[in-house]
């Protein structure tokens, strides 16, 4: 049983006989591991949520056509960098994402415009370098699902590509 009990203290000159103070605790210890456990057994922790990635086999890659290629090449300092088409030949001139929230904006624009174009879906390669983070490329895997691109790949990184990396400041 868990009890508070007060000391007698004497107060100013007088000899006065107090009865020490008995507080029962028991009550309020129950009550708390009733609360503890009432929250523990109806709390539901957050299930893993996993995405789905379908790496090809090794089957030989199929070309992409330069119209409906964006490529997403991730750099250093959480900056990317993107463009239409080849990256020996880019249809449109590579710009610099600076914000994690841009790459939404990047991907809908692009595939608005292709789709204008050409009348086909967007084929999106992303290519992170080695001074990327894990995290940039999560990210633009997740854009990608949520704005429904049907086909996107993770591809190396080549020279050119680096090329617009350095050239951005973000290699």
């Amino acid at each position: 049983m868990a009890e508070l009990n007060q000391s007698t203290g004497k107060s100013g000159g007088r000899n006065l006989k107090r009865m020490p103070v008995r507080v029962d605790l028991t009550a309020m210890v129950d009550l708390a591991f009733l609360l503890i456990t009432f929250f523990m057994l109806t709390t539901s922790l957050q299930k893993p949520r996993k995405m789905e990635v379908n790496m090809p086999a090794d089957a030989p890659p199929q070309p992409y056509a330069e119209n409906t290629t964006m490529s997403i090449c991730i750099g250093a300092k959480n900056k990317l960098v993107y463009y239409l088409g080849m990256p020996e030949k880019p249809l449109t001139q590579p710009k610099l994402i600076s914000d994690g929230k841009d790459i939404r904006t990047a991907i809908v624009d692009m595939t608005n415009q292709v789709f204008k174009k050409t009348g086909k879906a967007m084929a999106l390669i992303i290519k992170p370098a080695e001074h990327s983070v894990y995290e940039n490329l999560v990210n633009v895997l997740d854009e990608a699902n949520l704005n429904k691109v049907t086909s996107y790949s993770i591809g190396k990184i080549t020279a050119s590509d680096i090329a617009f990396l350095k050239e951005k400041g973000v290699y």
